[in-house]
Order: C-alpha cells, then structure tokens, then sequence
C-alpha cells in the first residue's frame, strides 16, 4: 500500500540506572532527512540509528528525540576514588595562586568523572536505545500507513468524480459541431439571400470541428486515470511518480479548457483543475 509520509510514534524503556524515552515524528520532504535531539553521551550511536531509519523509510524529514531520566541507587552515589583524588589535587594547585572558593559537595559530585555510574555508556543502553528505534520506527511505519490508506480511498475517490466528467463531456463535441453547422448555414443564408454554398459551410464546419476536437484528450485522461489507479494499487513508494501524473492530468485539463467553445465544457474543465489539485495536494504526502 501507499504510505504518508506523516506520521508520529513515542516508545520508552528501562535501562540499569534510568529510563529511555524515544519519540519521532517524520513529515513530507523531498529525500530522507534524519535529526536527532539527544544526551551527548549517545551521539556516537547516532550512525547505527540513521542506517535503522534508511531500512525502513525512503522519503520524509524524520526527527528523532532522546531523553534519558536518571533513577537514583546506591551505585549512582558511588564516587570515583581516582577522579576524586586528581580533583582534589587540581583545586589545591589552584587555591595555592588564587584567592577562590573550595568546591561543595554538590559541585564535587558534578565533576566530570567523580560519580562512578554512567548509565547512558553501557552496552546494555546501547542496545536499548536500538531496540526501542525499532520499535518505534515500526510503530511510526504503521501510522504512516494508515495515514497513506486514508489519502489512497481519497484519491480513488477522485478519480472516480474524474472518470463521470469524461464520460459526460464526450457526447458533448458532436452537438456542439451540429449547432455551429446550423448556426452557420443561418448566417450565410441571411448575409447572401439565399442558398448558402454547402462546400464552404462543409470546410468551415470541419475547421471548427478540428479546433475543438478533444477525443485525444479525453483518451489521454482516460489512459492516465487507469495508471494512476495502477500505481495507488501497487503502492511503495511512488509519490514522485503520482506527482508526475498529477501533472500530465493537469496538462489535459488545461488543453481542454483552451479548446472549449461552451459553458458546458468550460465547466467541466475547471472541476477537473480543482479534482487533480485536490489530489495534488495530498500527493506531496506520499511517501
């Protein structure tokens, strides 16, 4: 099936010494875009993290967000004798040529390294923090499916409301070049008082009949219809492709309202613009 290119998931979990939690949220975009927001400490998983994502989506701006809540243990109070020993060493060089202030406990236990447990740098965290992307990115892929369900029945809904205006215009074009042959023979009638001459009402009716012949682009529409239905059907990912039809549909359209010659056509073709822009609109969605 198709799918949209929106689309939201929020996983979490636990891991020795907090807690994960994972969002993503992708919307519409030309290629692949992958951000993340996250702890410093779980940058350097960030290239495994873009290879899960690429596996399984191939179009949207996808922006990913990491939050690590500490739980506090005895082992997240348990200091670092050594980083403690070089701290305190560090400050006596310090306070030795300055006139400062001796660190608090509290800035103490923030120093880099002093407090032993690191959650966030363990195997264990890494493999966590994979595993609900995968989660998450399936889950994210399951909502972005149904979401392109939803833009699929629009669409065939469309093309449904396309197919009557074909089939409505058609028997149109020969009334239209019947009543310009009798309107015609009329006002030759009255500019010559008479018989009209029936070879140049002839050429005249067949000039005008060609200027507003629309069979190709009814056949055309009808054609580009049927391979747009194809490719909703096929699904994967065939935005760009649907938008390219979307083009070609409109570009018959336009054709067929510079070739109108009544209120009739004239209004068909301007429903049709506003069908396949309807569609448009929602293809710029699809994954």
């Amino acid at each position: 099936m198709i799918k949209s290119m929106t689309g939201f998931a929020a996983v979490s979990g636990e891991v020795p010494g907090g807690r994960f939690a994972l969002e993503l949220k992708s919307v519409n975009h030309r290629y692949l875009e992958f951000q993340t927001r996250m702890p410093e400490d779980l940058r350097s998983h960030e290239p495994q993290m873009r290879e899960l994502v690429a596996a399984v989506l191939t179009r949207g701006k996808v922006d990913c967000r990491v939050t690590f809540t500490a739980v506090a243990t005895r082992d997240s109070f348990a200091p670092n004798p050594d980083a403690m020993a070089a701290l305190v060493e560090t400050q006596r060089q310090i306070l030795a040529k300055f006139d400062a202030k001796p660190l608090s406990v509290w800035e103490i236990m923030h120093a880099p390294g002093v407090m032993s447990a690191e959650a966030m740098g363990t195997d264990a965290a890494k493999d966590a923090l994979l595993g609900l992307l995968r989660k998450a990115i399936e889950e994210l892929n399951a909502t972005r499916a149904r979401e392109g369900e939803k833009l699929a029945a629009l669409i065939n809904e469309r093309l449904d409301r396309i197919e009557v205006l074909v089939k409505e215009i058609t028997p149109f074009i020969p009334g239209l070049v019947s009543a310009y042959q009798e309107k015609l023979t009329q006002k030759i009638n009255d500019a010559m008082a008479g018989a009209a001459n029936d070879e140049r009402v002839k050429q005249e009716v067949v000039l005008f009949a060609s200027r507003i012949d629309v069979a190709e682009e009814l056949n055309r529409l009808t054609a580009h219809i049927s391979e747009v239905r194809r490719v909703v059907k096929a699904g994967g990912a065939v935005g760009k492709r649907l938008d390219f039809l979307m083009q070609e549909l409109n570009r018959e359209s336009n054709t067929l309202g510079s070739k109108s010659v009544s209120t009739d056509t004239t209004n068909v073709s301007i429903e049709l613009k506003v069908l396949i822009e309807q569609m448009r609109e929602q293809i710029q969605n699809i994954e």
